[in-house]
C-alpha cells in the first residue's frame, strides 16, 4: 500500500528530531526515582529486618523483591544535618550545618540539583529541614498532608509532567514526636512493646513504644501506596524507590547517639527487573545513596561529593562498596562531639567530651521513656546497661564487636585481646579526621539546658545564655575539602 506524502513527511522529520536531539529519546527512558525518608525510625522495628511485633506487610513484601542492606549507616543521627548530608553527599563537618536547626549554606553540590539541571523533574513534599538554599534543587515543594505529611504524595505521581522522568524527595514526618494517629495503620498495646535491654521496662516507656510503632506502620501504608500507584501507571519496572531514615527511633540511648539503633538506618532499594531480590552486608553510608542515583540516570558525580555509589551491589549482592563508615555526633539540644568508624564487625566511638554526660533531647523527662530513666536513677535502680546515658563522667574511648553484642553494651576498649582492632581504628579515625578536616570546637554552641542533667517542664528549664558556637571542621575550613576519607582497606 502506497504511503500518503505527509506521513512520510511527518515520520522523516520526527526521524531528524530523535536523531538530531538524542537525549529527548534518552530523557523517555531514563529512570524515575522516590527517595521515601522517614523521620526516626530503627531498622529493628520493621518486619523485614526482623521485628516479631510491628506490622510492615507492604514494606516486607517490598523488601522480599529488593534489595536489603544490613550495615547502612547514617553520618550523623540528628534531623537537619543528617537530610543536609544527604543531599550533599558529604559529611556533616563538610557540608557547614552540622548542628540541629543550622540551614544548609550557600555553595555546596545538591544531588536532585543535578537531576533536575538534566532534564528531571523534582519534587519534595513532606518533612522539609533543610533550608532555603536547598529550595532550588525542586521544580515543585510542597509541606505535605496529614499527620504523616504524606497524603499528597500519590496525588502528586499522578499530576506530574509526563514528559520528564522524575525524582520524588518524600520525606514523612513518621515517626517524630508527638505520637497522632489514623486508621492508616494499627494500634499496638503496650503489652506487645519491646522494651531493648537499656530502657527501664515501665509502663510509661511501654505505652511509648506502642504509640511510635503505630506511626512506623503507618509509614508502611504510604510505601504501599506509592507502589500501588507505580504499577497503576506503569512505571514500576522504571522507577527506583528507595526507603531509608534520617535518625533512630527518637528515644534515649537512640536518636542522636552512635549506637547502632541510632546510627543504623533501614535502607530497602527495589525496581522490578533492576535490583537483584536479596540482602547485602555491605558497609554504606547515608552520603553513597545520592551519588548511586546519579549513576542510575547517568549523570556525573559532583567532585564535591564524599559518597560512594553501590549501584554495583544492586545486582551483585557480593559486591563491596566500603570497608569503613563513618559517623558525627555533635550538638543536638545538648553539647557533645563523637566519632564513629566501624571495620567489618568492629565499632569505635571516640568522645571529645568525657568529662560530660553523653545527653539529647530524647534524653529529657518531659518525654516518657526518659522520665523513667531518670526516676529509677534518682531511685537508685538503674542496672548497668541502663547507666549509660546517665553517667557522668562518661567514657573517652568505647570499643564494640556487634557480632556479638548488639545493642553495644560491653565496651572493650581496655580489653587486652581487642587491642589490635582498638588501635587499628584509632589509626582510621585519625586518618578521616585529617584528611576530612574535622576538628573540635574551642568555642562550642553550649547546651540549651541548664544544669548537668535534664530538668523537668522541657522549655522550662532553657538557658537564657543559650547561644551557636563554633561548628567542628570550620578551624580547619572543612566546607572548602572534599576528601573522602579511607574507604577500601589499602591492598
Amino acid at each position: 500500500m502506497a504511503r500518503h506524502p505527509f506521513l512520510c513527511t511527518l515520520i522523516s522529520a520526527t526521524t531528524f528530531v530523535l536523531v538530531a536531539n538524542p537525549a529527548v529519546h534518552a530523557a523517555d527512558e531514563r529512570p524515575n526515582f522516590i527517595f521515601f525518608i522517614t523521620d526516626d525510625i530503627s531498622p529493628a522495628d520493621l518486619g523485614c529486618y526482623g521485628s516479631e511485633v510491628v506490622k510492615t506487610p507492604q514494606l516486607d513484601k517490598i523488601a522480599e523483591q529488593g534489595l536489603v542492606f544490613g550495615n547502612a549507616y547514617l553520618t550523623i543521627s540528628s534531623c537537619s544535618p543528617s537530610r543536609c548530608s544527604m543531599i550533599t553527599c558529604r559529611y556533616p563537618h563538610n557540608m557547614g550545618a552540622p548542628e540541629l536547626h543550622t540551614s544548609l549554606p550557600e555553595g555546596q553540590p545538591l544531588y536532585p540539583l543535578a537531576l533536575k539541571e538534566k532534564g528531571y523533574f523534582t519534587v519534595l513534599s513532606g518533612k522539609h529541614h533543610m533550608g532555603k538554599n536547598a529550595d532550588k534543587a525542586f521544580d515543585k515543594i510542597s509541606r505535605g498532608k496529614g499527620p504523616s505529611k504524606s497524603e499528597d504524595w500519590v496525588e502528586i505521581l499522578q499530576n506530574r509532567p509526563k514528559d520528564k522522568p522524575f525524582f520524588a524527595w518524600f520525606a514523612s514526618s513518621d515517626a517524630h514526636r508527638g505520637w497522632s494517629f489514623d486508621d492508616h495503620a494499627p494500634r499496638y498495646t503496650d503489652e506487645e512493646a519491646e522494651v531493648p535491654p537499656y530502657l527501664v521496662d515501665g509502663p510509661a516507656t511501654r505505652n511509648d513504644l506502642a504509640s511510635y510503632y503505630h506511626e512506623v506502620s503507618r509509614t508502611d501504608h504510604f510505601s504501599g501506596e506509592l507502589i500501588k500507584e507505580l504499577k497503576r501507571q506503569g512505571i514500576a519496572d522504571n522507577t527506583y524507590f528507595i526507603y531509608c531514615s534520617d535518625n533512630g527511633r527518637p528515644f534515649p540511648r537512640c536518636k542522636t547517639y552512635l549506637y547502632d539503633d541510632g546510627i543504623k538506618t533501614p535502607l530497602i532499594v527495589w525496581s522490578p527487573g533492576n535490583v537483584k531480590p536479596g540482602r547485602s552486608e555491605s558497609l554504606v553510608s547515608s552520603i553513597d545513596i545520592g551519588v548511586t542515583i546519579l549513576e542510575l540516570a547517568g549523570i556525573e558525580q559532583d567532585e564535591r561529593m564524599q559518597g560512594v555509589s553501590f549501584a554495583a551491589t544492586l545486582t551483585n549482592h557480593e559486591n563491596v562498596t566500603r570497608d569503613y563508615v563513618f559517623a558525627e555526633h555533635n550538638w543536638h539540644v545538648y553539647q557533645n562531639h563523637e566519632r564513629l568508624v566501624r571495620h567489618e564487625n568492629w565499632v569505635y566511638i571516640r568522645n571529645a567530651w568525657p568529662e560530660r554526660r553523653v545527653l539529647c533531647s530524647e534524653s529529657h523527662d518531659e518525654f516518657a521513656s526518659g522520665r523513667e530513666i531518670w526516676q529509677a536513677f534518682d531511685e537508685g535502680k538503674l542496672h548497668a546497661d541502663q547507666k549509660q546515658i546517665v553517667r557522668m563522667p562518661s567514657v573517652a574511648e568505647q570499643l564494640f564487636n556487634v557480632a556479638v553484642d548488639p545493642y553495644q553494651l560491653t565496651n572493650l576498649a581496655d580489653d587486652e585481646d581487642s587491642a589490635k582492632p582498638l588501635a587499628d581504628l584509632r589509626n582510621v579515625l585519625d586518618e578521616w579526621t585529617e584528611q576530612t578536616g574535622d576538628t573540635v570546637p574551642e568555642n562550642p554552641t553550649n547546651d540549651r539546658y541548664t544544669g548537668p542533667r535534664p530538668k523537668p517542664g522541657g522549655k522550662h528549664g532553657r538557658d537564657p545564655n543559650h547561644k551557636r558556637g563554633e561548628f567542628p571542621g570550620v578551624a580547619r575550613n572543612a566546607t572548602t575539602i572534599n576528601h573522602p576519607g579511607p574507604i577500601r582497606v589499602s591492598e
